[in-house]
């Protein structure tokens, strides 16, 4: 399937690929109101989800957690959950996937009959318009701005951690590429990952206990306009 150029239809709203590198896979979701994706899970790789705009209900098996925009939610691999627009405009999300595999689902239970079947195939897709966002890879220590669902994107590529200290609290990062490190006996060890999603308050307190960046670091910063 070429989702590199292509909207892929669903029974709750859309999604499209937004950016893709090695390591992640970036889509945008939009689940109209009182629409819900399946209760689902991905056996192999772990999810960010990044509500930009609208309301979201995020349910697991156990209990749910309500989202409003800038908000943020990491799901590991192998947790069931699902994710519903309760908004009138419905909910525009990002989400992020490590590795990028959608063929890697499990649908545990779904409003629209689709328990026992993959990944919706190429049948169900139709091309891009030019309201959809495609994310550019940035020049080192070169910013690409997009203004997209109300929030402002900065895609950078960076060797220096002060870029990070120096966001805003409320923003939230998501690395696309490299991440911060530890070093521990002359090897460096990744402390956040390409794919991770955070709130940069936190992030900048980590930043203070480890060591450095990965060079040509990639992140996207998240600002509500």
């Amino acid at each position: 399937m070429s989702h590199d150029i292509n909207i892929v239809k669903k029974p709750w709203g859309y999604e499209y690929l937004v950016y893709q590198n090695n390591d992640v896979g970036l889509w945008f979701l939009y689940i109209a109101p009182n629409q819900s994706t399946s209760m689902h899970c991905h056996p192999k790789k772990t999810t960010g989800l990044v509500l930009l705009d609208g309301e979201a209900e995020i349910s697991f098996l156990a209990d749910s957690r309500k989202l409003k925009s800038i908000d943020k939610v990491m799901i590991r691999r192998g947790l069931f959950h699902s994710t519903k627009a309760i908004s009138d405009k419905g909910a525009f999300i990002f989400e992020i996937e490590t590795p990028t595999d959608k063929q890697d689902l499990v649908r545990l239970n779904d409003q629209y009959g689709r328990e026992f079947k993959p990944y919706e195939d190429c049948s169900f897709e139709q091309l891009k318009t030019d309201n959809c966002l495609w994310i550019e890879e940035p020049k080192l220590e070169k910013v690409n701005t997009y203004e997209f669902s109300n929030c402002l994107l900065k895609v950078e590529c960076i060797n220096d951690i002060e870029v990070i200290n120096n966001k805003k609290d409320k923003d939230i990062i998501v690395f696309l590429k490299g991440g911060l490190y530890r070093n521990i006996e002359g090897k460096s060890h990744g402390v956040t990952i390409p794919g991770d999603v955070g709130f940069a308050e936190v992030i900048k307190k980590v930043s203070t206990q480890l060591d450095g960046i990965f060079s040509e670091t990639i992140i996207i910063t998240i600002t509500k306009n």
